[in-house]
């Protein structure tokens, strides 16, 4: 099976990523979601299939959680114990 998805950076969290079925867009997307990933962003548009490489997700698994839930969130990579404290740090500064 295929399915045409879209992708979505988040306007507030850097590096994270929404993948939704191009036919449903963003509509099943929770509330409390919605709030926290802010306006998406319309990256790019492609053609989803078990087996398709993608950088940081297993196609397949994607597709079954669009499927499931209507969308596949793909969250930052984690950052090393530094890196994590001057994120930390740098959060509490703007908020």
């Amino acid at each position: 099976m295929k399915l045409i998805c879209d992708i979505y950076k988040s306007a507030r969290e850097e590096e994270m990523y929404l993948y939704v079925d191009k036919r449903e867009g963003t509509r099943r997307i929770p509330g409390k979601l919605r709030e926290i990933f802010g306006e998406p962003v319309h990256v790019v548009t492609m053609l989803l299939e078990p087996g398709k490489k993608l950088a940081r997700a297993d196609a397949a698994k994607v597709m079954a959680e669009i499927r499931r839930q209507g969308f596949y969130l793909q969250m930052p990579p984690a950052k090393d114990d530094e890196m994590r404290e001057i994120s930390l740090k740098n959060t509490k500064l703007t908020r």
